[in-house]
């Protein structure tokens, strides 16, 4: 799974996940809240981004968080002491070979994990396998396909369309929110809900332009520039371009919209 993670996991990657947890907790997790004495297994956590916010809506839970990349449990684990939360526990672990027992977790929560995984429907039949009957699953994504802007530009799209393209060859597929759905109900999840959440950025709130249009999604793609040119999937000054543009969308007359896609879905056993 590591190797499937195109956006890297240097110090840039991290500030990026950062400002994007930070900016993006109101509008993914304010309906995230687990019961006091419940557990939950967070899979995929990185660098703990979406950990903190998790353990401090829910501080009565208990909170098991796994990565695969050793340096990524370890920023995890420091930002969890920072937040001074002590209902999470850190592990290394791959996703795909967790040694937990059945029905381990009362819920399993998993969050832009799944966009980066060949198989995501195997990922998600692990989890259903480690939450009891009666337990949840919660995935979150979002969709590269979404992104709507004024003024808009086909470079800007270019550009997006190569690093979805780049995420593709490693495996993945960055407009799988729109399958999120279906994915669950695949692997065997009852009562599936989905709810779309939509960011739209624009001058009236400049703390989503800044925090997401120019340090998470303009980050993201800016990211992937030498990779994408290297696979001669865009010219370069076609990409650059496209960075232009899309930082053209921050300027007061600009807008900036891109929708996540939260779904949940219930490991109903027939016995149960």
């Amino acid at each position: 799974m590591r190797d499937a993670y195109v956006h890297g996991y240097d110090a840039h990657e991290s500030r990026r996940l950062h400002d994007q947890a930070r900016t993006l907790a109101d509008l993914l997790h304010q309906d995230t809240r687990y019961p006091p004495g419940s557990t939950v297994i967070e899979v995929g956590c990185g660098v703990g981004a979406q950990t903190v916010t998790l353990a401090a809506m829910s501080p009565g839970a208990r909170i098991l968080a796994v990565d695969i990349s050793d340096d990524s449990v370890a920023q995890a684990r420091a930002r969890v002491e920072a937040a001074g939360l002590t209902n999470v526990a850190l592990a290394r672990g791959d996703l795909l070979a967790l040694p937990y027992p059945d029905g381990s977790f009362d819920h399993a929560f998993v969050c832009f994990v799944l966009e980066h995984l060949p198989d995501p429907a195997a990922a998600l039949a692990v989890l259903r396998r480690l939450v009891r009957p009666g337990g949840t699953v919660t995935a979150i994504e979002g969709d590269h396909g979404s992104v709507l802007a004024h003024p808009d530009d086909p470079t800007a799209h270019e550009a997006i369309a190569a690093q979805v393209e780049l995420q593709r060859r490693a495996g993945g597929d960055a407009l799988i929110g729109r399958r999120l759905g279906p994915l669950l109900r695949a692997a065997g999840f009852s009562d599936v809900r989905v709810s779309p959440r939509v960011v739209h950025a624009e001058a009236s709130r400049p703390e989503l332009v800044e925090g997401f249009t120019r340090c998470t999604f303009t980050a993201m793609i800016e990211g992937v520039r030498a990779p994408a040119l290297a696979a001669g999937l865009i010219a370069p000054e076609r990409f650059d371009a496209g960075i232009r543009a899309l930082e053209r969308t921050t300027e007061p007359d600009g807008t900036f919209s891109y929708t996540f896609f939260k779904a949940t879905g219930v490991r109903a056993d027939p016995a149960w």
